[in-house]
């Protein structure tokens, strides 16, 4: 199961960086920030200045004075250090993996509150996600809806939708519950227990809420599941039925026909039934879909 969900609007290329990034993201949790970019700090600034005047006053009195081949001297001498600390100081390329890492933090902090970290949640609430996912994972992993027997075009856009805002209510349910339960553990007077009672059956009726839509998806899934079941005993009858000229052969060479033809006429009607089941079970899952509509 995916340990970060990412709001189905973030582009997906974003969306993929944000899914690879639960190391980061924990990192950031617990209080981690990048180390600021390189960049020239007035002291440097300083000393570049010194080296450059005594390099340029050397040249200038090399020249005027004792020639041009001691001013070059006087300047090599105090030039090259000054450019050896500056490209040194300055152009030294940023460590791959501190680069990586700067350009996930920025994105992070870019979409934050368009995801959510399954670590940021509280039992209950992970639970309660991995339900909902795991309802999800059948749907999208079935044969029936590989081979468009269900929506496949409104499952595409309405579960990534659906599991989404799962994930965005548990986060703020837990982060609430959390510090609620904080507060109570420290002891309430009875004036704030009257008032902290209904808050917390508000916390109840919240997650109860998000039960509802979980609930839902695992009877998409179940239904789904249904007719998983009806087209793989539908394909392996049809199998049976493409062979069943190879039994008629055997049998008639064998003597064994009081035996076979009722079980190949069985063939038939069960073929039949079995597509039967398949188109039910097809229209029931689609009719558990509708319910999953906002």
């Amino acid at each position: 199961m995916a340990d970060v969900v990412v709001d189905p609007g973030v582009p997906p290329e974003d969306a993929q960086l944000l899914r690879e990034s639960r190391r980061v993201l924990i990192k950031m949790r617990l209080g981690w920030v990048p180390e600021p970019r390189r960049s020239v700090s007035s002291a440097h600034y300083r000393m570049i200045a010194a080296f450059g005047s005594a390099a340029f006053f050397g040249l200038m009195l090399g020249a005027g004075v004792l020639g041009l081949g001691f001013g070059l001297l006087l300047f090599v001498v105090l030039g090259i250090p000054l450019l050896i600390v500056l490209f040194v100081r300055n152009d030294m390329p940023e460590d791959e993996e501190d680069g990586y890492e700067r350009e996930v933090y920025e994105q992070l902090c870019w979409y934050e509150g368009r995801y959510v970290l399954t670590e940021d949640l509280d039992e209950s609430a992970a639970r309660l996600l991995a339900r909902a996912q795991r309802a999800i994972a059948t749907v999208t992993g079935s044969r029936v809806n590989a081979e468009g027997l269900l929506d496949d075009v409104r499952n595409t856009v309405m579960l990534p939708a659906q599991e989404w805002e799962i994930a965005r209510l548990l986060a703020k349910l837990s982060a609430l519950r959390t510090k609620h339960r904080e507060t109570v553990s420290q002891g309430l007077t009875p004036e704030v227990a009257a008032v902290a009672e209904p808050l917390a059956r508000a916390l109840d009726s919240s997650e109860e809420a998000v039960l509802a839509r979980v609930e839902a998806l695992e009877r998409y899934a179940a239904n789904v599941i249904d007719a998983e079941r009806a087209y793989v005993a539908h394909h392996q009858i049809e199998e049976l039925r493409g062979r069943v000229h190879q039994y008629e052969e055997l049998v008639a060479e064998t003597g064994a026909d009081g035996f076979a033809v009722p079980e190949l006429e069985r063939l038939a009607q069960d073929a039949d039934l079995l597509e039967q089941a398949l188109r039910r079970s097809v229209s029931s899952a689609q009719e558990a879909f509708r319910y999953l509509d906002p």
